[in-house]
């Protein structure tokens, strides 16, 4: 009976040899990988102040929620994370799905899930500091 001792620093080296067999090209496989980079809101606009406190605000709307008329402190594009949303103000209504943006000016608005699950929308506001 042969007894076959290998000794640690052996078996590493071994090891770290068989990972130079791994042809180079397929761990350079995401070589093509670019990134992609889309605007999807673009909007020139006054603020009242230099001076801006900025939110990133997330909301979930339950389905069926409705918002009551209200404002918020200040404009800004809104993202919409999920969902199915008609937003309604002066302007009229509109609605939006997941991946749109749009701008609310700051005015009187409200806010309806009419998807059937939960709908997320991020808030992105630019109000004066006051």
């Amino acid at each position: 009976m042969f007894k076959i001792i290998i000794h640690k620093s052996a078996l590493l080296s071994i090891a770290f040899s068989s990972l130079l067999l791994i042809p180079i090209a397929n761990v350079f496989a995401e070589d093509n990988v670019v990134l992609e980079r889309k605007t999807l809101l673009e909007k020139a606009t006054q603020m009242p102040s230099t001076s801006v406190n900025t939110k990133v605000i997330k909301v979930t709307f339950p389905p069926a929620f409705k918002t009551p008329l209200h404002t918020h402190e200040g404009s800004g594009p809104r993202y919409v994370i999920k969902g199915n949303l008609k937003v309604a103000d002066k302007s009229g209504e509109k609605t939006y799905t997941s991946g749109q943006v749009f701008w609310e000016t700051g005015e009187e608005m409200t806010v309806e899930n009419i998807g059937q699950g939960s709908a997320e929308i991020v808030i992105f506001e630019l109000a004066p500091i006051k």
